[in-house]
């Protein structure tokens, strides 16, 4: 039964550290935008709708080319990934959906994931993306 407790604590804090990291990722993707790849591990990796980019360098001329945005995010879930897959670093998956509006183009519905890892520092812990999958959702009409 402990087991249970301490996975259930676990997902807690996984959800808890995955609400802060949304907030702040979006804001500062639409109000930051410089200072998005701080937020990114140096090797992340990026799938925006099925283009590949990986590395700061890369991450940071990607979001330059980007419109300004408005991000609206209307769910999000979470779990933590067991540490069997991730060599003991402790992981968490957030899935999130929502709107967003880039300048000059209609509103549109995405869908991104994000896999987070966690940065001690001898203060706190940072939360940092290795691995982030975004797509729009744009059905057929």
């Amino acid at each position: 039964m402990a087991a249970s407790v301490d996975f259930k604590t676990y997902v807690d804090q996984a959800c808890r550290a995955a609400d802060e990291f949304v907030n702040i990722y979006y804001e500062t993707m639409d109000k930051r935008r410089r200072a998005l790849t701080r937020l990114y591990l140096d090797k992340a990796t990026l799938v925006w709708n099925g283009n590949a980019v990986s590395g700061q360098e890369e991450l940071n001329k990607f979001f330059e080319m980007l419109p300004s945005s408005e991000f609206q995010v209307n769910v999000l879930d979470c779990q933590p990934v067991h540490e069997q897959a991730t060599q003991g670093q402790t992981t968490v998956l957030v899935v999130t959906s929502g709107t967003v509006k880039f300048d000059g183009d209609k509103q549109r519905y995405f869908n991104q994931n994000f896999l987070l890892t966690a940065q001690a520092t001898p203060t706190n812990t940072v939360w940092k993306i290795a691995g982030d999958c975004f797509r729009f959702q744009d059905w057929a009409s």
